[in-house]
């Protein structure tokens, strides 16, 4: 998948900025602004160039034949959303699980426009005790890369307003549809 994608950045110009720090091997990865179906394509392509073992949450009803065999290999985790319980505390559950973890999490929680983020992906990083990572795609300059590492202080519109303020020098996709 690696030489797939690179093959896929050569061919569209696009390009890999950054890297997570190799003294992390779990965190959340905040993968904002989220306009485009697009965004996964590229958003994947860019981590499996920087070698990070990404995974996400995703309704466990798509794990069906054969779209579990492309989202298990893509990094999927089937979250049970009908049981009892937090789902952020099913997420900071998973981190427990894992001796890597990289978590990713659209905080928009949709491709369409959204008033605000979404608190949870902040909340399970408090929980687990681990970083956020500032995973972006710069479609004005074809950059996919890793930003900012905030450690969750327990205070979450300072630590917002952190993420958000690096996130605004981002062009998604469908600038129109970004929240910040």
């Amino acid at each position: 998948m690696k030489l797939f994608s690179k093959l896929l950045f050569w061919l569209s110009g696009w390009k890999v900025i950054g890297a997570v720090p190799k003294e992390f091997n779990k965190f959340v990865m905040v993968a904002a602004p989220h306009t485009s179906n697009w965004d996964f394509v590229y958003a994947r392509a860019a981590f499996y160039i920087m070698g990070i073992r990404l995974k996400f949450t995703i309704k466990k009803e798509l794990f069906f034949f054969p779209l579990n065999i492309f989202l298990k290999a893509a990094g999927g985790i089937p979250i049970d959303r009908k049981t009892k319980g937090n789902m952020v505390d099913k997420m900071a559950a998973l981190y427990k699980n894992y001796e890597e973890l990289a978590l990713m999490v659209t905080p928009e929680g949709t491709r369409s426009y959204a008033k605000e983020w979404k608190k949870g992906f902040y909340f399970v990083a408090l929980q687990a005790n681990v970083p956020i990572v500032c995973g972006y795609l710069d479609y004005e300059k074809k950059h996919a890369g890793i930003g900012p590492i905030i450690h969750p202080s327990g205070n979450y519109e300072e630590d917002l307003e952190k993420l958000q303020s690096f996130f605004r020098t981002i062009t998604p996709k469908y600038p129109e549809k970004g929240v910040i």
